[in-house]
């Protein structure tokens, strides 16, 4: 039996579809700048990113405690607003990806925690708008990652059952998410993760290095 695309591929955004750290870092620099703090290097922010506004708070500003970090996630979301999308773009490999699935007659979606307006602005800029069958974001539902539930409300919508369905993301809460829905998952290797972060011991089904690897069929879990 010759490989397969799964029926339906769903995606995290930020560090999987979307190289968004540029535009995160835009976002912090802001607010250091405000305070009269020198910016920090994307280099020192980029491995935080897939953890959400709390964490590269916590990164951008060491000396805050947690109840600071958390009364500066507002603040944050709106300078992130003003910056959305003028920095980042999809990662190598993702276009020719998605270019893939559509052909073999794939539908494809997108299951983020980044809040669901900021996701549905971004999808014109990247010109997928049209082209997703589903985006659940951190707060379209009750619960959000490493729950199940948006992952089980997006294969829903799509029509899908859960094991007919394959979800790719490059945090621990992406696969585990999965595991709990009962959907295959693909680690992308290629995304953010603290440094001793173990993406072997998530328990994904796959692990990929590149998005252009996910062209080929064979190299989706069958």
């Amino acid at each position: 039996m010759s490989p397969r695309f799964p029926a339906v591929a769903l995606f995290d955004l930020d560090g999987t579809l979307l190289d968004s750290a540029p535009d995160m870092l835009a976002t912090v620099n802001a607010m250091r700048a405000a305070r009269g703090i020198a910016p920090m290097p994307l280099h020192a922010l980029r491995p935080f990113v897939s953890r959400g506004a709390r964490a590269m708070s916590s990164v951008a500003f060491p000396d805050w405690d947690a109840e600071a970090v958390a009364a500066a996630v507002p603040e944050f979301l709106q300078v992130y607003a003003g910056e959305l999308g003028k920095h980042g773009q999809p990662f190598d490999g993702i276009d020719a990806m998605l270019d893939a699935l559509e052909a073999a007659g794939s539908r494809w979606g997108i299951v983020t925690n980044k809040p669901e307006g900021l996701a549905r602005d971004l999808l014109p800029m990247l010109g997928w708008h049209a082209r997703h069958g589903v985006l659940i974001g951190g707060d379209s539902l009750a619960e959000r990652k490493p729950h199940p539930l948006p992952l089980l409300h997006a294969a829903e919508v799509m029509g899908a059952k859960p094991e007919d369905c394959v979800y790719v993301g490059d945090d621990a809460r992406d696969i585990a998410a999965a595991r709990a829905a009962g959907m295959r998952s693909i680690v992308a290797l290629w995304g953010y993760r603290v440094p001793d972060d173990d993406p072997v011991a998530w328990g994904g089904d796959l692990l990929v290095d590149h998005p252009s690897d996910l062209v080929d069929a064979g190299s989706w879990p069958q």
